[in-house]
């Protein structure tokens, strides 16, 4: 008898359901699998609650970053508010529970935290007979990502399997295997770009800035377009205004008028097709969220990045820009030099493509799907506090 996957996400922005679509993907291709079910939590908790996680997330992210980097700060510290998490979910999620038991998985992955406490505490309690992995999509780790029991960690780095390993789990349970994307954005052929340039309206030979406000289009597009009008170097501009009708109005409106002056400017809403954009694009002005940036890497896309959230996107900033693959606009008065700057120098927008390619893991939702069907390891013991060296955090903290 096949195998019974159930995957778990939350809609508290656009990754997480990403990275869920991705492994629901991978799981549906492979023969030892009888069926297959993705589900977004908060669809199964009360209004507040899913408010609370999705719509204040997007506010925060709009109206006040700055706090939410100092949450992803004090935070961080390992088991500090697990049970305090736990009943607070548990008080919420009793209809997502009863899906979970309805369905009775073998087999549970979860793309977010709140999913996978839950399942946790059901393994401990011995309500759920399930193995459960927790595939983490960020490169780094926030302490909110921690479960007592556990089958097995799927992590973008090396160095994150180091940092659990110094939080005590078990390094023969953590595996690096990349975020999980669409495969579609590592399928690569030679002159293909040329191509799918004339495919989508553009010059096969002018370099394109791909400038994405994201799924939810929050973010300074309008600066970040205009800012670009200051191009020294002859470019073509696509700008993506993600969900958002007004975003898109006010960008088609710059857009026009710098059509009139003889820039080369495509202005779009949410699309589909972020593979051919990518794959078409010379760099990709945007934040680096953990999705995007795997997409990028995979597309062998180098990026600039802007306006990054406080915390985990942050973070993501440091390891793309230690690795060559980034650049950092701090402010929009320089973008449009640092980005002339990199245009002018050929050799290392080279090397930052060949850099995103070495890094890139396109098949990580394939590989994630198949480490777990070709094992049958029972689920972790559940992790002693006393394991946990949570005293390095209160001195950084404190720092």
């Amino acid at each position: 008898m096949g195998k019974r996957i159930l995957i778990l996400s939350a809609s508290a922005g656009t990754g997480h359901l990403r990275a869920a679509a991705a492994l629901e993907q991978a799981f549906k291709g492979m023969p030892e699998v009888d069926e297959v079910r993705s589900m977004d939590a908060l669809k199964y908790t009360n209004h507040l609650f899913r408010d609370f996680y999705s719509k204040l997330y997007t506010q925060l992210v709009e109206k006040a970053p700055t706090f939410l980097g100092w949450w992803y700060k004090t935070s961080d510290e390992p088991w500090r508010t697990d049970k305090m998490r736990l009943m607070l979910d548990r008080l919420n999620t009793v209809p997502l529970i009863k899906k979970i038991a309805a369905f009775n998985p073998d087999i549970t992955v979860c793309t977010h935290y709140l999913p996978a406490t839950l399942i946790s505490h059901l393994i401990m309690e011995g309500k759920l007979q399930a193995r459960l992995s927790i595939v983490v999509t960020d490169l780094d780790f926030h302490a909110m990502w921690l479960t007592r029991t556990f089958h097995r960690y799927f992590v973008a780095l090396e160095e994150t399997k180091v940092h659990l390993g110094k939080l005590g789990l078990p390094l023969d349970r953590i595996t690096v295997s990349g975020i999980p994307i669409d495969p579609v954005f590592g399928n690569h052929h030679h002159g293909e770009q040329h191509r799918i340039r004339r495919e989508l309206g553009l010059d096969p030979d002018l370099p394109v800035l791909l400038v994405s406000a994201g799924a939810l289009g929050v973010s300074p597009a309008e600066v970040v377009l205009e800012s670009l009008l200051e191009l020294k170097h002859p470019v073509q501009i696509v700008i993506l205004a993600g969900k958002n009708p007004v975003l898109e109005t006010k960008l088609h409106t710059i857009a026009a008028s710098a059509l009139s002056a003889g820039l080369r400017i495509t202005s779009l809403g949410y699309t589909t097709e972020m593979d051919r954009w990518m794959k078409a694009a010379t760099l990709l002005i945007g934040k680096p969220g953990g999705l995007t940036l795997s997409e990028c890497l995979a597309s062998g896309l180098p990026m600039v990045i802007i306006s990054p959230i406080p915390g985990q996107e942050e973070r993501n900033s440091d390891h793309l820009l230690e690795k060559g693959i980034a650049i950092k606009c701090n402010d929009y008065t320089t973008l449009a030099y640092k980005v002339d700057q990199l245009l002018g120098d050929q050799d290392r927008l080279a090397r930052m493509r060949h850099q995103a390619l070495a890094w890139a893991r396109p098949g990580a939702a394939e590989f994630i799907a198949r480490t777990l069907l070709d094992e049958d390891l029972p689920s972790q013991p559940p992790v002693e506090l006393g394991k946990t060296p949570t005293q390095w955090w209160h001195r950084w903290l404190k720092w």
